[in-house]
């Protein structure tokens, strides 16, 4: 039996949860998330668009995909002060 669990579990995932990391939207899912990618795992990433850059706090990690919060929003930090 622990044969079969060896060979179907899954690697270990490239982020952790309560860790902070920059990312970029780079598409929208069903649900209207944004969706960004760290190392190939898949972040659902909610009151995002397409096309932001945005810092994130990892708040689960499933399987397959994590989830997270935006904590900042890059683009417009940078907008603002190159306006000043």
């Amino acid at each position: 039996m622990d044969e079969q669990r060896v060979g179907s579990s899954f690697p270990p995932k490239p982020v952790e949860v309560g860790k902070e990391y920059d990312v970029a939207i780079q598409e929208m899912s069903r649900r209207g998330e944004g969706i960004a990618r760290i190392q190939g795992l898949v972040v659902f990433v909610p009151n995002t668009q397409n096309g932001d850059h945005v810092k994130i706090r990892v708040t689960r990690i499933s399987r397959r995909f994590a989830e997270a919060e935006v904590i900042g929003k890059e683009e417009a930090e940078e907008k603002e002060k190159t306006e000043e």
